[in-house]
């Protein structure tokens, strides 16, 4: 974990919370929700609106108020994070891995580092990539290939990311690559910039949802950084690589909660509205079990959301596995609420003009990245088996 003391929840007044959320649902309510259907019909990546989120203070939620961001503990970013998911999760989670990125840059980076790159990442005028996954490392990060190998006072990068959001659109990546041993204690993290030489980027890759985003390959072919584009020393980088997932899980599953409370809104007002054999469909007692199971469930994950983030904010021992718990059930639980609001509206729901199956497509991704539900399961389980 970095060392950097992690702001408390009470520095802000609940007046002061309660003001900054009614703004983000705002944003979400003007930015996100009209145009979410036609993004993703288009495959539009909207950085124009990423810099307007920006402008709000959405671009470092939890970087230092000394490094230029908002300073938030991650148990108020959760909460900034649903209120902004309910909007369009799609570009929501882009934002949360960006905010990634410049988390990272402020926890482990030096002073040249941070005033070379927070303030455009932090305003939303410069975006962040995360390069960890590769072809042949999905869930094993540790067994990464891509190689930075020393030459004087510069590193050279070859290697290969795969499924990295931002990619061809972000102006700095931050790429793990090994330079020394097997395994976890032989990775590095690199800050490198777009213009760099060597750098290139694989066609943009063809989802089943989240396609308001780019997701392309990385490719480095003896990519060339300074030395000083070296983020936290060597032989650090999948710690820091790990250290950044455990915020990166609590803010995906905070995206699924707010899907998954957009879709179950509108499923409420439709079983209101529908009517069968002369009665609404909200009469229904099948009906009535499902909405109490949808609204039971989606409760239940976000508390654990809530309390896996303030475990994180204490820097307690549990942190990690309290983070893995809440990213497992949190993005379970919000693909089957969205998947039961499709259910409930028939036919309808199969349509693309009610936005739910948008919903559904681009909440299930959310169980497989920042770690697949199963290694979620490895965490936990080792965890309490080990206790």
């Amino acid at each position: 974990m970095d060392a950097t003391p992690a702001p408390a929840l009470d520095a802000l007044t609940a007046d002061d919370r309660a003001a900054i959320l009614d703004a983000v649902r705002e944003f979400a309510a003007t930015e996100l929700t009209p145009h979410a259907q036609e993004w993703d019909a288009a495959k539009h990546f909207p950085r124009d609106v990423l810099r307007r989120a920006g402008e709000l203070g959405l671009g470092g939620v939890c970087v230092r108020e000394e490094s230029g961001g908002a300073g938030f503990p991650r148990r108020f970013a959760v909460e900034i994070f649903e209120e902004l998911a309910a909007g369009d999760p799609t570009v929501t989670a882009y934002l949360t891995i960006h905010n990634m990125v410049a988390w990272m840059i402020d926890a482990y980076g030096d002073d040249a580092q941070r005033e070379r790159w927070l303030p455009g990442l932090v305003a939303m005028d410069d975006l962040g990539a995360y390069c960890l996954t590769e072809p042949g490392a999905g869930s094993d990060a540790a067994a990464i290939t891509t190689s930075a190998i020393r030459h004087g006072d510069a590193y050279v990068l070859t290697g290969v990311k795969q499924f990295i959001s931002g990619a061809g659109e972000a102006s700095v990546y931050v790429v793990m690559a090994r330079t020394g041993e097997p395994g976890a204690r032989g990775i590095s993290a690199f800050l490198v910039p777009a213009d760099a030489a060597g750098l290139s980027f694989g066609p943009n890759e063809k989802k089943m949802g989240w396609n308001a985003q780019p997701t392309r390959q990385v490719v480095l072919d003896e990519v060339r950084v300074p030395a000083e584009n070296l983020l936290g020393g060597e032989g650090r980088g999948f710690g820091i690589a790990m250290a950044a997932l455990n915020g990166g899980r609590l803010n995906i599953a905070a995206c699924s909660l707010g899907g998954a409370r957009w879709a179950m809104g509108r499923a409420v007002a439709y079983v209101h509205e529908r009517f069968t054999f002369g009665d609404p469909l909200a009469e229904k007692q099948s009906v009535v079990f499902a909405v109490a199971d949808m609204a039971t469930e989606l409760e239940a994950a976000r508390l654990l959301v809530h309390s896996a983030a303030e475990h994180l904010d204490a820097k307690e021992p549990d942190a990690a596995t309290r983070c893995a718990m809440a990213k497992r059930f949190a993005t379970d639980v919000g693909f089957r609420v969205a998947n039961e609001a499709l259910q409930l509206h028939g036919g309808y729901g199969y349509l693309q003009d009610y936005g739910i199956e948008k919903v559904v497509r681009d909440l299930r991704v959310h169980q497989i990245l920042e770690g697949t539900n199963e290694i979620m399961r490895l965490i936990v389980g080792r965890s309490v088996l080990a206790a």
